[in-house]
């Protein structure tokens, strides 16, 4: 595997411990594919850190557990800006 290659998934590895955000916003961040960053620390890091990548995947199961949650809570807030607009109209 190539040295920056690496850098770059050590980068989003610690950088997810830290700041917990999700595979999305990481991508975002690094300005990746999701699927670039899903590689990157999914099947790649296991092959650079097995310490790491065990830490990874704690933070992702937690993710999995809670993805429901947020999901409601996003679809609510939709919701209540759509009812916000509409009082304003009436």
């Amino acid at each position: 595997m190539e040295k920056h290659i690496k850098e770059r998934i050590y980068k989003e590895a610690n950088y997810l411990l830290k700041t917990n955000k999700t595979l999305r916003q990481l991508a975002k961040i690094f300005n990746l594919s999701k699927s670039s960053i899903h590689k990157d620390l999914k099947e790649r890091l296991k092959t650079v850190d097995i310490n790491l990548y065990h830490k990874v995947q704690i933070v992702f199961q937690n993710h999995i557990k809670t993805r429901h949650l947020k999901g409601g809570e996003s679809t609510k807030k939709k919701y209540q800006k759509k009812a916000i607009l509409l009082s304003k109209i009436k």
